[in-house]
């Protein structure tokens, strides 16, 4: 009995129910936990300085605020498989079709871009030509997202929970130096307040630095995709909606305080990790391979995703008519194959575009 109520029936053409409440909450920590936190975050706390932290809260505060209302929507209408179906059913077919189309375009783009910073990281410890490791890679996610939902699931969730433990890991150590833990020199907090004052930049440089950040942010939404394939779609959303800010709160907040107590703001380069960067100062050992496994795991999640949000994305623009009926089969495991398929593709031609001048 206990079983016939964790997987909902399904018929031909249709998704299944088969992911767990854990997947479902994995899933949504993981979407606001890639390497936009890892290494974007450089690109905020150099246009702010140590400031960046108010405009982490700030953007911490506008994602909930739109979740809020997302739980909200799926609440009132549980039959709603992807959030980019609100538009339609609020503003008319066009917008769906709008926003449904630049969505998959979105993440079908991300395929590429996450297999190739995969391979740029794995080619640290195995030397072979990017075009190889990232065919490797895209050729592995294609063929997990083609297992199962399940099969996503439980990689999204391994993904996410080692995401969680370095983060929780790196926020105790650096924590303990900034309060004086090993220290030479005692407490590290004087690094907010030393080079320039607490805002160097300006109110302005803060409240700029939000559409930096809002961008490593992105993924949060993600939970309304996948929440429909789990036996309860809209209580999963509105339980994931009402703890996303407590997660941004320790995931993001915490995280970028302790490294702007740490390290002074201005020995932050764009595009390098903070995280590597606070590490070394406080002498962790391997600090650096760390970071990359870090991150190098961030990027597999992101890639992971990539490939369900833009093959359900297109399943649902499908089953409108906004895309090839074609494309709305699902195989056995009630996976829409051959929209996972057309999103493989996609990332298998930008992989070969990007790696064709070195060729």
């Amino acid at each position: 009995m206990n079983d016939l109520n964790v997987t909902a029936p399904v018929h031909q053409d249709e998704l299944s129910r088969s992911l767990r409440p854990r997947h479902v909450s994995m899933i949504t920590i993981g979407g606001i936990i890639g390497a936009g936190l890892f290494v974007g975050s450089s690109v905020a706390i150099a246009a702010a300085g140590p400031a960046v932290i108010v405009s982490y809260v700030l953007t911490g505060f506008l994602i909930l605020l739109v979740m809020r209302m997302l739980g909200e929507m799926a609440v009132e209408m549980p039959q709603v498989r992807s959030f980019t179906e609100f538009t339609r059913a609020a503003l008319g077919n066009w917008a769906g079709f709008s926003v449904g189309w630049l969505y998959w375009y979105f993440w079908a783009i991300v395929i590429p871009v996450e297999a190739i910073a995969g391979a740029g990281i794995i080619q640290r410890w195995l030397p072979l030509p990017s075009w190889q490791i990232g065919t490797a890679l895209m050729i592995a996610m294609t063929a997990v997202n083609l297992m199962s939902a399940r099969a996503y699931g439980e990689f999204e969730f391994w993904f996410s929970s080692i995401k969680v433990a370095a983060i929780v890991t790196f926020i105790i150590v650096v924590g303990a130096h900034a309060l004086g833990y090993r220290s030479p020199s005692g407490p590290t907090f004087s690094n907010l307040v030393a080079y320039g004052g607490f805002a160097p930049r300006g109110v302005f440089a803060v409240l700029a630095s939000v559409t930096t950040v809002i961008w490593s942010m992105m993924g949060a939404e993600v939970v309304t995709i996948a929440a429909a394939e789990s036996p309860e779609p809209a209580r999963a959303i509105a339980k994931m909606t009402s703890t996303i800010i407590s997660r941004i709160l320790i995931f993001y907040v915490l995280s970028i305080f302790v490294i702007t107590c740490v390290v002074p703001w201005t020995r932050v380069v764009s595009g390098q990790s903070p995280f590597t960067l606070a590490l070394d100062e406080i002498r962790f050992p391997y600090a650096s391979a760390f970071m990359a496994a870090v991150i190098l795991t961030a990027v597999l999640s992101c890639l992971n995703s990539s490939f369900y949000i833009a093959s359900r994305v297109l399943f649902v623009l499908a089953s409108r008519g906004d895309a090839p009926r074609w494309l709305v089969r699902t195989n056995s495991r009630h996976v829409p194959g051959r929209a996972v398929l057309l999103a493989s593709a996609v990332g298998f031609v930008g992989v070969l575009a990007t790696c064709l001048p070195s060729w």
